[in-house]
């Protein structure tokens, strides 16, 4: 397999850390509240663990339905839903309202439903329709997908945790960045709307997957 999907994964795994909305924003709140930069290295761990059950879901999800339902189809049904998130995206905002006094499952289901709000997962999917997870779609290939199983799902959890670590290198460093020397005050003062960013990114790509399936 080409290493261009690992490094798809790793990229976006990176711009979901980079996104203040996917936690680390969170955590640098929280050390600052506590004073201590542990509190921020901590409550990373179970904002990752969230964002990877919310990824884990899709992986899943594509696993199964590439097992049954013709590549094409799957490709064609994903652009669609990836361009009709986008576009909800767009319209609708969402805000997972959580006080600060909070335990390592509060941060765990905050994460989850961060991500999945923002259609974390959803952006993975044109990469792991690349990936060979559960990739038979006939009774002929049913021993090859049966002998297949533990690669599979062992290239799922690779991929799972590819992108979790990405995602929690990239978070962590800048929580302790903005925690340490930064602050939060240039927030104020020019951060890019990664929002929206994030917007043209869903749409860019389920137009590219559907001319892909369509040509």
């Amino acid at each position: 397999m080409p290493a261009w999907p690992w490094l798809a994964l790793a990229g976006l795994g990176a711009f979901h850390g980079l996104n203040p909305a996917m936690g680390w924003l969170f955590a640098v709140a929280l050390g600052l509240q506590r004073k201590s930069r542990a509190a921020v290295l901590w409550s990373l761990l179970p904002i990752a663990a969230g964002h990877a059950l919310s990824i884990a879901l899709v992986v899943i999800a594509v696993g199964l339905l590439r097992a049954v339902v013709d590549l094409k189809v799957l490709q064609i049904a994903s652009a669609l839903l990836l361009i009709g998130f986008g576009i909800y995206r767009l319209l609708a905002r969402h805000r997972a309202r959580i006080g600060m006094q909070v335990s390592g499952r509060d941060l765990t289901v905050w994460s989850f439903l961060m991500a999945t709000a923002h259609g974390a997962g959803l952006m993975l999917v044109p990469v792991l329709l690349e990936m060979p997870i559960g990739s038979a779609h006939s009774a002929h290939d049913h021993m090859i997908a049966t002998t297949g199983l533990a690669p599979s799902f062992a290239t799922g959890l690779v991929a799972i945790a590819v992108h979790t670590t990405a995602m929690l290198v990239v978070a962590g460093a800048i929580a302790i960045a903005v925690y340490e020397w930064i602050g939060l005050e240039f927030l104020r003062r020019g951060w890019i709307n990664l929002d929206f960013v994030w917007v043209a990114a869903l749409l860019g790509a389920g137009a590219f997957l559907l001319i892909e399936a369509l040509l």
